[in-house]
């Protein structure tokens, strides 16, 4: 299943992805972080900072076995940039960052789920 979502925002074209094709993610949510702990070690999102080229897309990869979200900014103030939605075991959700700066995201259901992108 593919969901792809593509709008304009600017001078920028803004495309998202859900899906649950093979392709590879380059960031996984691994088994176990829908309990708190994960942000003691860094590894409710792996890796939990990534940095990109400016027009790069990053995916997602939901491999636990709880619900999980890719949402930007933070628990207590989300923005509007991106939000996976409700991601399903096994399914994937990709963003192209367009713009440069550094980008926080985390997991509506897991506030201790944190992570960042930074996008040169």
């Amino acid at each position: 299943m593919v969901l792809a979502v593509s709008f304009q925002s600017g001078d920028s074209e803004i495309i998202q992805e859900k899906s649950q094709i093979e392709t590879e993610a380059d960031v996984i949510m691994p088994t176990k972080v829908s309990r708190p702990g994960c942000e003691e070690t860094d590894s409710c999102y792996v890796p939990t900072i990534i940095t990109v080229k400016q027009g790069n897309q990053v995916t997602w990869s939901n491999e636990d076995v709880a619900f999980h979200t890719v949402t930007s900014g933070f628990y207590d103030e989300p923005s509007a940039l991106f939000d996976s939605g409700h991601l399903d075991p096994g399914e994937r959700f990709s963003f192209v960052f367009n713009e440069k700066g550094t980008i926080d995201y985390f997991c509506k259901l897991h506030p201790w789920m944190a992570g960042k992108v930074i996008v040169e």
